[in-house]
Order: C-alpha cells, then sequence, then structure tokens
C-alpha cells in the first residue's frame, strides 16, 4: 500500500486548502508541514524529508513552509501534507474541533513526542517592559497567523488581563524574523514566539550590536491559563546566556511538540516514517539541538496530547517506552 500527497509549497490558513489531495500511486510523495524559517520545525523539518527520502524505497519527502501549527493542522485534516510538526494545544484543538477549528475538527494522531516549546515574550532593555503589564500601550506582534505562536500568545495576554483589541498601542501578526527587523527598525517594542531554544531568529536580535535582549517572565500565569485551556502548558526556565546577553533566567510556559498523522495513514507507513526518523536521531541532533530531547523517555502518552496513531504506540512499545 502506498500513501502519496502531490502538491506545491502554500501559503498560510485556509487558502491553502484548495490544492490537490491524497492519491495513490506506485511511488510515495509526502510533504512535512513545518513552520517559518526563523523557527525550529523548518531544518529539523528539512533534514527529516532528507532522512525519510533516503530511508525509505520510494519516498520522495519535501518540507512546506507554513505559519506553523495551527495551519499545519488544517493542512493535515484537508489531506493537503502527510504528517506535521505541531504543538499540543493546537492538536488537542483540532481534534475537538474548538478554537480555530470550530466546524473542521481533524483526524490527528500522535506518532512522536519531540520537544518542548518556550513561549518567549521578546524585547530589548531599552523598551522598559519588565513584566506583562509593561506591555500595554507598546506595539506588539503576536505571532504569524496560522501559527500556534498565536494561540498561546492570546492565552497569555488574557491570563494576564489584557484585551488584545484594545490594550496594545498596535498589535501585528509577523513572523519571527519579521518581528526582529521590526524591533531593530523601531517599529515594534516586542513580540511573541513559541519555540525550540535557541532559535535563530530571537539570536539574531541578540546578536544585534547596541541590543541587549529582554525575556518577559510570565510563569505566574501557569494556573489561571491551565484552569481555562486544560493541562497542556507547564512551567519551564530558559536560563541565562540561552541568547546572546541574555542576562537572566526567563521564567516561562512551555508546550509540548509532536509528529501527527492522519488516524488513516497505513500502519506500515507510520512504522517504516519512525523507524528512519529513530535511526537518524543522533544525525538529527546535530542539525538542532532540540532533537536531543528526542527520546524514548519522551514518549509518553499525556505529553503526546492527542491519541497514538495504532502503529506508533506499538513502535514505541517495542522500542521499550512505557508511554504511561
Amino acid at each position: 500500500m502506498s500513501f502519496r500527497i502531490t502538491r506545491r509549497a502554500v501559503g498560510l490558513g485556509a487558502a491553502a486548502l484548495a490544492l490537490p489531495g491524497i492519491a495513490r500511486a506506485q511511488g510515495t510523495q509526502m510533504a512535512i508541514a513545518t513552520g517559518t524559517t526563523g523557527g525550529v520545525y523548518y531544518p529539523l523539518g528539512g533534514a527529516l524529508a532528507n532522512y525519510l527520502s533516503r530511508g525509505i524505497p520510494g519516498m520522495s519527502a519535501t518540507v512546506e513552509v507554513t505559519g506553523g501549527s495551527v495551519a499545519n493542522f488544517q493542512l493535515l485534516g484537508a489531506g493537503r501534507v502527510g504528517m506535521v510538526f505541531g504543538q499540543v494545544d493546537a492538536a488537542v484543538d483540532g481534534l475537538r474541533g474548538a478554537g480555530p477549528f470550530r466546524g473542521r475538527a481533524v483526524a490527528a494522531r500522535a506518532v512522536a513526542v519531540l520537544y518542548t516549546n518556550r513561549m518567549q515574550v521578546v524585547t530589548t532593555a531599552d523598551r522598559g517592559i519588565r513584566s506583562m503589564a509593561d506591555l500595554r500601550g507598546k506595539r506588539v506582534s503576536t505571532g504569524a497567523p496560522g501559527s500556534a505562536t498565536e494561540l498561546f500568545a492570546f492565552r497569555v495576554i488574557a491570563a494576564a488581563g489584557l484585551d488584545r483589541e484594545r490594550d496594545f498601542r498596535a498589535r501585528e501578526r509577523l513572523s519571527p524574523a519579521e518581528s526582529t527587523n521590526a524591533i531593530r527598525d523601531g517599529k515594534l517594542d516586542a513580540y511573541f514566539f513559541v519555540s525550540g531554544v535557541p532559535t535563530s531568529a530571537v539570536t539574531d536580535l541578540a546578536a544585534t550590536p547596541g541590543t541587549t535582549i529582554q525575556l518577559v517572565d510570565h510563569a505566574e500565569l501557569h494556573q489561571r491559563i491551565v484552569a481555562e485551556n486544560g493541562p497542556v502548558y507547564f512551567p519551564e526556565v530558559i536560563p541565562a546566556n540561552t541568547y546572546p546577553g541574555q542576562r537572566a533566567d526567563n521564567h516561562q510556559l512551555s508546550v509540548a511538540n509532536i509528529l501527527a498523522v492522519r488516524e488513516d495513514m497505513p500502519a506500515e507507513m507510520v512504522s517504516s516514517i519512525l523507524r528512519v526518523t529513530w535511526e537518524n536521531r543522533e544525525d538529527w541532533a546535530r542539525v538542532h539541538a532540540e532533537a536531543r530531547n528526542f527520546t524514548l523517555a519522551a514518549q509518553k502518552t499525556a505529553a503526546a496530547g492527542i491519541p497514538w496513531h495504532p502503529a506508533a504506540e506499538a513502535f514505541w512499545r517495542a522500542a521499550g517506552a512505557t508511554l504511561a
């Protein structure tokens, strides 16, 4: 049995959902939805596409640049991609048909738990922003349309007692690279970005001559966010010096990342994908340090957030993961 997805690189959101879908063929073409080029999904996805193309006979895997997790699960639900990188909060909303997926539930299944995505509220020391309350009246970006950054940022903003439509001088919807450039150009005061760390866009800002980066603490909002949205978020710390000139630990909120497929992906394809990915995990960690967190211990049902694909559950149990 084969699993073929044919499509060219896509833009963001619903406009991408009208592209050609799944067809059966002798070869296997699979698109992997990643994220923006300034994040971690994109380089990891490019490497993964290489591993799968080399390691599975007849496979030709490609990556798609997208707005992020929300767009990815929308594309998966419409059958336009075969596999996605995504945050658990977006996966859960997609499965429930909630939030941006209202009326369009996505029958997604987890195949692997990858690493933690950290919410980074990024500014520079000269902007005078030391707390979430200090964002009031500032120019902020809440992330690219279709991104899980936007989904998560809205929840952090609400938990901080801010209104995203009224309490900012301006609210943009920029990618992390665009946000970094806007801060450099004096057009933006702060931006939200959820990703693995370090991530290139934030590193670029921190390395700008004459700039001292500031990451805004928000871990104190944990209980409010969990009470409203369920236990998909947890507090973590980005240690000082993760980025150039970062002088203090950043107490922030995080969410797990998963690889996900549709529930109807053939079992043999899921098994092949996991076999090749697992065999290449050491090389994957050389592409980006966050891939070091792709471990047996990370494969937990609670962390996955959505049900396992049965073939993935079988693979991880055979590999020695407890899953509980």
